[in-house]
């Protein structure tokens, strides 16, 4: 069996790491792209008449150099920040990706500007030139979003009052949490180390884990109401300005989403919860409680947790891809091999886990903390998943793999339930069976729940900030009744200080990063409901349907590769009827 380091190579983008010479290169190549871009889009005059395309195309070509430039080094400074906390080199280098993208935002807002001076006669006679039309999709949607903004000065201003006074909040909050220590045995473990043993069977430790995250959550809390109210402020007053009244056009327009697909999706789910009451109370009773509390609900059943470690969940994944996918295997081995992965277990690393794309590189990197819990293998098949969209993605011009998190998560959720499902499938005995099932039916209740809880806490924190700054104890509140609702009251304890440890809250990217991921997961169980029907002949339909996500709609997406409409409730029934599949089978097995 091969062997895989479970730490990423960096050194093959850029050597040297945050003191690199070649980075401090590379950076140099970049702003003297983003200041020859800047003088190509001012000194650009909006044609009069179709023909006259040839300097549009030439600044086109010159965005996608320097988008392409931009994209490798965020991505390069987001693992350094996340390998290590204590590198002071790279928060420096974070403050610089921030203001070249904001120099970057306002050239962009200048060309959008000037894109809605063309006659629209003009403008859909040039979007039908050959060297164009490939980016028609996304050259529309600028120009149509432009029509909400600001003038040129007062959208520029934005930008880069936002370097300081809007991202530098999201990076507060990085910093604070870099810091956070949990002493548990005489150690002291960051807070990604120690969310990882809430998964443990000991009931007594799990309390003494989640006591102690809400004890640091709540020394720090003050801090983070300051970094949520203030980034969240400074949203709010660009919307007033803009006069967007509706919090949910930003999200919304960014994820390429309808608010009916979103309505129809929260509430075909709803109606669907009382399956995971019974769920839950299923879990209460096999662990012997009346009801659990928040730390009970990723609590494996029983004492016989299943284990990989690193090199046996990397072969147990690229085996099970191989079923659905050749491609998609191959590239994971190539990942394992080149050492894309940064999985090691230890202090020092920042929590959670993502994937990032270095287009000009044409390689990704996944970050994440592995422990060896099938809810680990899970995950590092997720962030597989993305990296295989970037993947299929490479070939196409960069304004076309803008894919938003929405269809995103295709992939990936995608990944993840093929190993799900094996896992589940592969178990030597019943026992073994109904942990591993518990373990797939618990993402419903993370996506239908516990992610409802956050767009519910996000949507009424919005109102409320609007009337001005919300109080700590106010967060609190307003976290426990969205976990109350969203859980159905099917919980006897929840988590207050939740707003404080989740970082999507904290992220300045984009708003309401949560029911992406909800869409993603019932999205793609369509996609894997194609895939089972049609075998290795859907592999190809697969891949032409990533390369499609950065450049249509969802409901578009949906109706060309799936037949479907999402704006109604029956894809969303569908959809539910085989997460609620692997619920009542849990039930029946455990009865």
């Amino acid at each position: 069996m091969a062997t895989y380091e479970p730490t990423w190579d960096l050194d093959t983008i850029f050597s040297g790491g945050s003191n690199s010479g070649e980075l401090q290169d590379y950076i140099e190549v970049t702003e003297t792209l983003l200041s020859e871009l800047g003088k190509l889009v001012h000194q650009f005059s909006p044609p009069k008449n179709p023909e006259q395309t040839d300097k549009l195309v030439v600044i086109l070509d010159n965005l996608q150099e320097t988008a392409m430039h931009l994209s490798e080094f965020g991505a390069f400074v987001s693992c350094l920040s996340a390998q290590n906390i204590e590198d002071k080199a790279a928060g420096t280098l974070v403050t610089k990706r921030s203001e070249l993208e904001a120099q970057y935002g306002n050239v962009m807002t200048e060309l959008d500007q000037k894109f809605i001076q063309i006659d629209a006669h003009v403008w859909e006679g040039i979007l039908k030139d050959s060297s164009l039309n490939n980016l028609a999709f996304v050259l529309r949607e600028r120009r149509e979003k432009v029509k909400d903004k600001l003038d040129l000065k007062q959208e520029a201003l934005i930008n880069d009052l936002a370097v300081d006074g809007y991202h530098a909040w999201g990076q507060m909050y990085d910093t604070v949490v870099g810091k956070v220590k949990i002493e548990m045995n005489g150690e002291a473990l960051s807070v990604g180390q120690a969310a990882n043993k809430l998964s443990t069977s000991d009931r007594g430790k799990r309390k003494e884990v989640f006591d102690k995250l809400q004890q640091a959550w709540g020394e720090q809390s003050d801090l983070f109401s300051e970094t949520l109210n203030h980034l969240s402020g400074f949203r709010l007053q660009t919307y007033k300005h803009r006069g967007w009244d509706d919090v949910l056009k930003e999200p919304l327009e960014y994820n390429r989403m309808s608010e009916k697909t979103l309505t129809a999706m929260w509430e075909t789910i709803s109606k669907y919860k009382g399956h995971y009451q019974k769920f839950l109370q299923r879990k209460a009773d096999l662990l012997g409680l009346e009801q659990l509390s928040m730390y009970d609900v990723g609590a494996p059943i029983g004492e016989s947790e299943q284990k990989m470690d690193y090199n046996e969940g990397a072969q147990f994944i690229i085996e099970q891809f191989e079923k659905f996918s050749p491609n998609l295997a191959e590239f994971t081995r190539m990942a394992f091999e080149k050492q894309w992965i940064e999985a090691e277990d230890r202090p020092g690393k920042r929590p959670g886990g993502f994937c990032t794309s270095f287009p000009h590189s044409e390689q990704t990197r996944i970050f994440m903390t592995y422990s060896g819990s099938p809810s680990n293998v899970a995950t590092l098949a997720h962030e597989l998943g993305h990296a295989y969209h970037q993947h299929v993605m490479n070939e196409l011009p960069i304004m076309n793999q803008g894919y938003a998190m929405n269809v995103a998560e295709t992939a990936s959720t995608f990944a993840e339930m093929i190993v799900a499902d094996a896992a589940v499938k592969n178990a030597s005995n019943e026992t073994e069976k109904i942990a591993l099932l518990e373990d797939k039916v618990q993402r419903g209740v993370a996506f239908f729940m516990n992610i409802h809880s956050r767009f519910l806490f996000e949507t009424r924190f919005y109102e409320e900030r609007k009337q001005g700054t919300v109080s700590t104890e106010r967060l609190n509140e307003m976290m426990v009744e969205a976990q109350r609702e969203a859980y159905v009251d099917s919980l006897d304890e929840y988590d207050p200080t939740f707003w404080a440890s989740k970082l999507h809250f904290h992220i300045t990217d984009v708003p309401f990063y949560n029911f992406p991921y909800t869409f993603g997961y019932l999205f793609s169980l369509g996609v894997y409901a194609k895939a089972l029907e049609e075998g290795s002949y859907f592999e190809d339909k697969y891949i032409a349907l990533l390369q499609d996500t950065g450049r249509m709609t969802v409901e578009d997406l949906a109706k060309k590769h799936l037949n479907v409409n999402l704006e109604g409730a029956e894809f969303w029934e569908y959809a539910l009827n085989l997460c609620i599949a692997d619920v009542e089978e849990f039930l029946e097995l455990t009865s």
